[in-house]
């Protein structure tokens, strides 16, 4: 990583040292609201966004994200999360404390088309990332060049259907020895077991097309252009065993017409892919989503 990057990773740890946020979901009822501001305020923290959500007030499920400020949070996170079992356990939650000078660890995987991997580096350049992305792994060597240059260590693992097991221990082990937080799939052209998913659940990212209607299989926008499609698009989500049916995070769409060719298409669904993935690792990143089902609750 370049001097410039580590230095607005470490500003940004300096300014958010004492930035904390909690995520709750737990069955709806009265008193949650009160119960978590109470608590924050005996333990002299300042809520400084509060965003919340419920699917029903009667028997529904509530979901909630805090950001707070507090003094010397760092040497206070044992004890606010062994206090936080009380209500927790009251209120039957789901729940999970995280902090802001924890930046995550990211790895990128591509393979052969870069502009979804061209667009993290450049949110990642500019510091609306807020990320340590710790290494790309790629199929193909197209992108080693643009990615060692700032400084990220590039691994290249040949990937097929006959090595696809060799391959993802490797990439497993990788991700274990870089201490990885979090993945994105950039265009990664490769389907991922249901081992390598079960390892990270709701911690690998992915970006394809969404065709209204959709165009499942080879030659999507060719398939599109000759039924004369109005709009295209993207779909960001989380992966699970079940291929592109996992949480979805984040969509677009933009209207297109009869002067559109197949590669006018193209071109406007990378653009689309590009922004879609960019903001649905941004909220992941900040810690606005909560997955509920298969569905996901983004506080954006």
């Amino acid at each position: 990583m370049n001097t410039f990057i580590q230095d607005k990773i470490k500003s940004f740890q300096e300014n958010y040292q004492n930035r904390g946020r909690l995520l709750i979901s737990c069955p709806d009822q009265p008193g949650i609201v009160a119960a978590v501001s109470q608590f924050l305020f005996e333990h002299e923290a300042n809520i400084v966004e509060s965003n919340q959500y419920s699917t029903n007030p009667e028997g529904g499920t509530f979901f909630i994200r805090v950001e707070f400020e507090c003094e010397q949070l760092k040497e206070r996170e044992e004890k606010l999360e062994a206090d936080f079992q009380e209500i927790a356990q009251k209120f039957e939650m789901q729940w999970n404390f995280t902090y802001g000078y924890q930046v995550k660890r990211t790895a990128i995987f591509v393979s052969k088309e870069p502009h979804c991997l061209l667009e993290l580096l450049w949110e990642w350049q500019s510091g609306d990332l807020m990320t340590d992305i710790a290494l790309v792994i790629s199929n193909h060597e197209d992108s080693r060049e643009v990615v060692e240059s700032l400084g990220i260590p590039f691994h290249y693992i040949p990937a097929s259907k006959e090595n696809r097991q060799e391959v993802e221990l490797k990439q497993l082990q990788l991700l274990k020895d870089y201490k990885i937080d979090l993945i994105v799939l950039a265009r990664y052209m490769q389907i991922l077991t249901p081992n390598f998913v079960a390892a990270h659940p709701s911690r690998i990212i992915n970006i394809h097309h969404s065709f209204l209607p959709a165009f499942v299989g080879a030659k999507p926008y060719e398939r599109a252009y000759e039924r004369g499609v109005k709009l295209i698009g993207a779909t960001s989500h989380y992966v699970t065993d079940e291929l592109d049916q996992g949480p979805i995070i984040e969509q677009g769409i933009e209207r297109v017409n009869h002067r559109d060719d197949v590669e006018s298409l193209k071109k406007i669904g990378r653009s689309i892919e590009r922004s879609v993935l960019a903001r649905a690792v941004k909220w992941h990143l900040e810690d606005r989503i909560i997955v509920h089902q298969n569905k996901t609750i983004v506080f954006n």
